[in-house]
């Protein structure tokens, strides 16, 4: 599903963030990827998600080369994708509810499944309570937990989460992992990054690791 080839990557002028990363990601895998702060973790799933492409190297998603795509067929492949972003990214105007409901009407769902599908895993992430609460009245665990459900709502293809276990507590934490470890049992793809080695380890999963711009399998 995934497959670096070499890849580097610099912004600007700087030097290179990644360097000579080589990757192959079998679909329905499931990997941890951890490494120091600044090792370049967020920039790896940036070019996953397609934000940024690479200075150098080969990248093959969903088997395509995506040097070779043009910008308007981005967009398919992102749709397989699900993200949870560092900072959340939540639609403040919006209700919890609508925050994680939004994929869904975007994919064209009947109403009432949406109700049900969203009501559902907002329980089983314990904001219940909260589905009409605007994320600036919120902690930040709870819009974690808001992002995580939205980004899993639609089942993707392939799941990206980057700290998405960082502010909340070590139960909340095991529990959201578990709810990761059932998507992966229902095919999803997961990299999931993270600063607790020790979460990793004791996962019994895949870990992949970065330390200076370098990327090793553990």
């Amino acid at each position: 599903m995934i497959r670096f080839e070499n890849v580097g990557m610099r912004y600007g002028t700087g030097p290179e963030v990644l360097r000579d990363v080589n990757l192959n990601l079998e679909p329905g895998s499931f990997h941890f990827l951890t490494g120091p702060s600044g090792a370049g973790k967020s920039t790896l799933l940036r070019l996953i998600y397609l934000a940024d492409r690479p200075t150098r190297g080969l990248i093959t998603l969903f088997d395509q080369d995506i040097s070779r795509l043009k910008r308007k067929a981005l967009a398919p492949l992102r749709r397989k994708i699900g993200v949870v972003f560092q900072d959340f990214r939540l639609l403040d105007h919006l209700s919890a509810f609508d925050n994680v409901a939004l994929p869904l009407r975007v994919a064209g769902m009947a109403e009432a499944k949406i109700r049900q599908n969203v009501t559902e895993l907002l329980e089983w992430v314990g904001l219940a309570d909260k589905l009409n609460a605007r994320p600036p009245t919120l902690s930040g665990g709870q819009q974690q937990r808001i992002a995580i459900a939205r980004a899993v709502i639609t089942r993707p293809q392939l799941l990206l989460a980057d700290e998405p276990t960082g502010n909340v507590d070590d139960e909340m934490a095991l529990r959201l992992l578990r709810l990761f470890e059932e998507l992966n049992k229902l095919g999803t793809t997961m990299v999931f990054a993270t600063h607790n080695e020790t979460m990793a380890r004791q996962s019994g999963l895949g870990r992949l690791h970065l330390e200076n711009g370098e990327l090793s399998s553990l």
